[in-house]
């Protein structure tokens, strides 16, 4: 057995490298895997299921139509976050301008928004019948549509621009990041080579931060092909949007499964891209002395400028669609504050604590397995497990209604026939679908930050507990959990609120006649009805503010050399 960390001869045999430890942290951890990759392999499986002829015709039809506007709305989001996140990122970290301090943290709160949230605000304020036409046709007395032109908001443009304002902050938070960890010499060298501050940027602090912007905007366009909400409401036909036609409507559950494989294919393509931009690059610092940042100092009217490009994201992502739904929800509390919103409250905090406190129990239990046994099959296991992130909500709810049912039907069967009772449906449609569902996607997001922290624990102090006779399980919970305590709640936070937001995956899985806060406001908002669903949609807003909030502090805190409010000079 090789352990961790030993130079491996290259006469070693390759069966080497594959020999693991049979315990129970290495069986585990594959057990795991092999539960979490049961969605997609299920997906991938069904979609070669023979049945009717649905995918020819929709080739013929409408698959075209989906390749076509999928693809021009990930190009035109990837563009729009791409301009406003790094641009606000640089200007925040490098310059010095009214109202930057508030701009750190304030550029994050528009995450804290579902992208289906304020598509449903900006309709209510933009469409026709809306306050905006309204006040135009008032102020230059117009009669009708006829009469003048108005951008359509319920348009692939529309949706694009939903997205881009909620979706810019996963951008804007790894390039600030990137931003604040590059050495100052760096750039102090470009200067020296006359080169400014543009210049500098584009051919120097551009390029070192380019791995993180790329991990941003994979993340952008993954959440991008995860939404369903504003697509659905804007009419657009993207492949989430026909997953649930194919497979509500037509009840064609092959066919819905031949386009959740299509789109999954686009997912893992995305994937491939990503890692080879950044194979065989490394970007390197030339020195570990971290002084202060430049801070460029802007004033007039470049401050007046970058000023306005960083209010204007927070001030249309986050003040206008929070303003516009507290203002509903004061005028109609009466009829939004009722029995049925408290009940869909209650769902949707049951659904995300569970789903939270098994997706941190499994982190924690693969990422401690994952160190005690670095070998290659556990180490393939635990990033096979935390693929579920990357693939849309759609897809892994087929993925999880299909085998369920089949279980379903098969102990149905069983019983009727050896003891004539029916079972019904004990898994499929019930709290258990919508949990594992939301377990198998988020728990990437809890697997990778206890892997990140439980790293910084040096494995001397798993050295000192066992000369102490503590075991693997006793070392976990008397050493490595006391200190991994803030990273293990940031990471149940995260997961928590990405399940309060959580729609696609929700309205497949959910059981009949129960409703969370999202679906709620779904409901309502298709309905025309988005005033009286305006208090669930704020309670959504603010379970992602406190994640916002701490994303800012870590990120503020995150440049080396830093300390305190000032920072330092190493």
């Amino acid at each position: 057995m090789t352990s961790i960390g030993a130079r491996i001869d290259p006469d070693t045999p390759a069966w080497v490298f594959w020999h693991w430890k049979f315990d129970a942290w290495s069986i585990g951890t594959v057990i795991v895997a092999v539960l979490t990759s049961v969605p997609v392999v299920t997906v991938l499986v069904f979609a070669l299921t023979p049945g009717d002829d649905v995918w020819g015709h929709l080739a013929a039809t409408v698959l075209p139509l989906y390749v076509r506007t999928t693809l021009g709305l990930a190009a035109g989001v990837a563009l729009g976050t791409l301009l406003v996140g790094i641009s606000t990122a640089w200007l925040v970290t490098m310059c010095r301008f009214p109202g930057r301090r508030v701009f750190e943290w304030a550029l994050l709160l528009p995450m804290a928004i579902p992208a289906y949230v304020i598509a449903y605000v900006y309709t209510d304020i933009f469409e026709y019948a809306g306050p905006m036409q309204e006040a135009l046709r008032k102020a230059f007395g117009w009669t009708s549509k006829s009469d003048y032109w108005f951008p359509e908001i319920r348009s692939l443009g529309g949706a694009i621009s939903m997205m881009t304002m909620v979706l810019y902050p996963y951008v804007y938070l790894l390039s600030r990041a990137a931003f604040l960890e590059q050495s100052v010499c760096v750039l102090e060298a470009s200067r020296t080579l006359g080169r400014g501050p543009w210049r500098g940027f584009f051919s120097v602090a551009l390029p070192l931060a380019r791995p993180a912007i790329v991990i941003g905007l994979s993340l952008v366009l993954m959440e991008t092909l995860n939404d369903f909400g504003t697509v659905d409401y804007f009419a657009v036909p993207t492949f989430t949007a026909g997953i649930f036609d194919v497979w509500l409507n037509m009840s064609n559950a092959p066919g819905a499964a031949q386009l959740a494989s299509t789109l999954l294919i686009f997912v893992l393509v995305l994937i491939y891209l990503e890692r080879s931009a950044r194979r065989g690059r490394r970007y390197h610092h030339t020195t570990n002395r971290y002084k202060a940042l430049p801070g460029y100092a802007l004033r007039g009217g470049r401050a007046a400028t970058a000023t306005l490009a960083c209010l204007l994201p927070v001030l249309l992502g986050f003040v206008l669609p929070a303003t516009v739904l507290a203002g509903y929800a004061l005028s109609h509390y009466k009829e939004s504050l009722d029995a049925a919103f408290l009940v869909h409250t209650a769902n949707s905090l049951t659904l995300s604590s569970l789903a939270a406190v098994l997706a941190v129990a499994l982190g924690v239990f693969m990422a401690y397995g994952l160190r005690l046994s670095g070998t290659p099959v556990v180490r393939a296991a635990a990033r096979l497990a935390s693929l579920g992130y990357a693939v849309p909500g759609a897809v892994l709810a087929l993925g999880v209604i299909i085998p369920t049912a089949w279980l379903d039907n098969t102990v149905d069967a069983f019983m009727r026939d050896t003891f004539g009772i029916s079972t019904g449906l004990l898994l499929s449609g019930s709290i258990f679908a919508v949990t594992a569902g939301y377990v198998v996607r988020f728990l990437a997001l809890s697997f990778g930050t206890v892997e990140a922290s439980l790293a910084k624990v040096t494995h001397n102090m798993e050295g000192a507990a066992r000369t102490l006779g503590k075991g693997p399980w006793a070392t976990l919970c008397q050493v490595h959990l006391p200190l991994m305590r803030g990273s293990v709640l940031t990471a149940a936070i995260l997961v928590f609120v990405d399940c309060m937001k959580e729609l696609p995956m929700t309205m497949i899985l959910r059981p009949f006649n129960f409703d969370t806060l999202a679906t709620f406001v779904h409901q309502y908002a298709s309905d025309e009805r988005l005033a009286e669903g305006s208090l669930a949609a704020l309670a959504i807003v603010a379970s992602g503010i406190l994640p916002v909030i701490l994303l800012s502090f870590t990120i503020g805190h995150s440049r080396p050399g830093h300390w305190g409010n000032g920072g330092a000079t190493l």
